[in-house]
């Protein structure tokens, strides 16, 4: 099968990362998790997903390190499946997945919204600089730059892009 990555993308963690929880049921099987689930009959009975499809996505998330699957009962072994630290570290990208969706419906169109526990109050989840606080969506203020193990062909693609 021929890589649908191009040789230069191999070092770009966007197509990694596209790479590990790019495909539609990853990324539904990791909101299920954020909110809780664990056991394989709970995320085919939310999802709809059919056990083979299920199988296969949980194998590859606790492959990637993002699960870990762990028996919770011995006569038969049953499994569930926990996030790691590295799953859960996915949850900001999957939030600001969900607000960029919202952000397109109507207020009134909108079937799930993020909402402070303490207060049920709807929050607006952007992306900031831990530095300064400044929001990352402005293109122009905020660019790539080549990083210390770019390759020759990453460096060319962002040659002169950014003051260093």
């Amino acid at each position: 099968m021929v890589s649908r990555i191009r040789l230069e993308d191999r070092e770009c963690p966007l197509s990694t990362t596209v790479g590990h929880v790019g495909e539609w049921w990853t990324l539904l099987i990791l909101h299920d998790a954020f909110d809780g689930y664990t056991r394989f009959d709970q995320f085919q009975e939310n999802l709809g997903i059919s056990s083979s499809m299920l199988t296969t996505r949980l194998k590859t998330l606790v492959e990637d390190g993002l699960l870990e699957r762990r028996p919770y009962q011995t006569h038969p072994t049953r499994y569930e499946y926990l996030l790691t630290d590295l799953g859960r570290s996915l949850r900001p990208v999957v939030v600001a997945l969900a607000a960029w969706g919202n952000s397109r419906l109507a207020p009134e169109e909108r079937s799930m919204i993020l909402v402070d526990a303490e207060t049920g109050r709807e929050v607006e989840p952007v992306v900031v600089d831990a530095v300064t606080g400044r929001r990352l969506d402005d293109s122009e203020a905020f660019v790539y730059a080549a990083g210390p193990a770019a390759s020759e062909i990453m460096r060319a693609r962002y040659e002169g892009r950014a003051r260093t």
